[in-house]
């Protein structure tokens, strides 16, 4: 009878043994799944904050230009990079009926009131155009791709460059008329790429 009991009291120690081990791995696995869907969150939330950052800056260096810059390359460098870093609320609404009646009124106004069509509004014009009547592969593919990702990159890198010889150094670029603003929008320009590319480098 002793035997019986002590093989019963054994079995329930061990049976009790399993379940704290359980109840621990499962405890061990929501802290897990907490803090990775917390960190995946953070991350999602960093990259929608640093497309809008990023977008505004090459907004406001695409503004700049006409007081600063006076260089075409560089102003239309500026188009492709907005295309492909803009948020995807604002890029899929301008793509809509709203973009495509925006694009329809600035192409009546250059083609037959080329007098009421200012200037600096033919890069705004022409980034319109390129949301409405961009192929899905630039629309959808290759924005969503890294390549979109690394083509930002490279254009925020070469804006930086030429800024920096253009003012005579980095340290000018600091100094002079109108460079500091210049050159933190483009520093601006880069914080999104790289980012994003060790975002998913490092997930």
């Amino acid at each position: 009878m002793g035997r019986i009991d002590y093989l019963a009291m054994k079995t329930n120690e061990d049976t009790a043994a399993l379940l704290n081990s359980d109840f621990n791995e499962l405890k061990i696995a929501a802290k897990n799944l907490i803090n990775h869907a917390t960190k995946l969150g953070g991350v999602a939330f960093g990259t929608s904050f640093l497309e809008w950052v990023s977008s505004f800056a090459a907004i406001y260096l695409l503004i700049l230009d006409r007081t600063n810059w006076r260089t075409n390359m560089l102003t239309s460098l500026l188009v492709p990079y907005i295309f492909l870093s803009m948020p995807s609320v604002v890029f899929h609404f301008l793509r809509g009926d709203v973009g495509k009646w925006i694009a329809f009124i600035a192409v009546v106004l250059r083609l037959f009131f080329p007098r009421h069509f200012p200037d600096w509004l033919e890069m705004p014009g022409s980034l319109i155009l390129l949301l409405v009547v961009s192929p899905h592969f630039f629309a959808h593919t290759l924005r969503d791709h890294w390549v979109g990702v690394a083509i930002c990159l490279a254009i925020g890198c070469y804006l930086l460059q030429e800024h920096v010889r253009a003012t005579g150094g980095f340290r000018n670029s600091f100094t002079q008329s109108h460079g500091i603003s210049n050159t933190l929008g483009i520093i601006l320009l880069l914080v999104f790429p790289i980012w994003t590319l060790l975002t998913r480098v490092v997930i």
